[in-house]
């Protein structure tokens, strides 16, 4: 892939800063800004671990009571004195 972009001279200037050229500098962002969400998401999820993980959302679902058709202040407000 290639990118053209216009360098801003703060960037070039933090480059210059580390030793590196411009462009090996953004590759060095760019890998760890990669490196931090994946981290922090841990790893890509496969279909299958994503279908369990909704599953184990709606396991209790059938538990929930229905909604009355109208939202009253005083329904949100029962269980409390």
């Amino acid at each position: 892939m290639e990118i053209t972009i216009k360098i801003p001279d703060e960037l070039a200037a933090q480059a210059q800063a580390r030793g590196l050229d411009v462009e090996a500098y953004v590759e060095e962002i760019l890998a760890q800004r990669v490196g931090a969400s994946l981290s922090a998401s841990g790893q890509a999820r496969t279909p299958e671990e994503i279908r369990a993980w909704l599953d184990s959302l709606a396991q209790f679902s059938d538990k929930i009571p229905p909604l009355p058709e109208t939202i009253s202040r005083e329904w949100i407000y029962q269980d409390h004195n």
